[in-house]
């Protein structure tokens, strides 16, 4: 099992034909580094796939993830990256609103 300590989610679109090696430089370029036990999700311009690239101390794992129906629930604000909690990632990973989701899934935002 990978060790996941903190999700970051990057607001900008990614080329999802992208590999290990320009994810990660992604990763670096807008992150500043990649942490051990860190996830960073990024979803192309529709929406409708993300990329997850956790790096586990030892080396990096790419993932990615596709939507058949909808998109997900991405931000508007392009210049910003945003630390997501695990409720807050289970639900964005499913297509839900995962904005709403307070730190034990209360909802504070309507």
């Amino acid at each position: 099992m990978i060790k996941v300590d903190a999700v970051w989610l990057a607001v900008q679109p990614l080329d999802m034909r992208l590999g290990t090696e320009a994810a990660l430089a992604r990763v670096v370029g807008v992150f500043g580094a990649a942490h051990p036990n860190h996830a960073y999700l990024f979803a192309n311009r529709r929406a409708n796939r993300m990329k997850v690239l956790v790096h586990d101390g030892i080396g990096v794992w790419l993932a990615a993830r596709r939507l058949n129906a909808g998109k997900f629930v991405w931000p508007a604000d392009a210049s910003a990256t945003l630390q997501l909690t695990r409720p807050q990632f289970d639900a964005l990973v499913l297509g839900l609103p995962w904005q709403r989701l307070g730190d034990a899934g209360i909802i504070r935002v309507i």
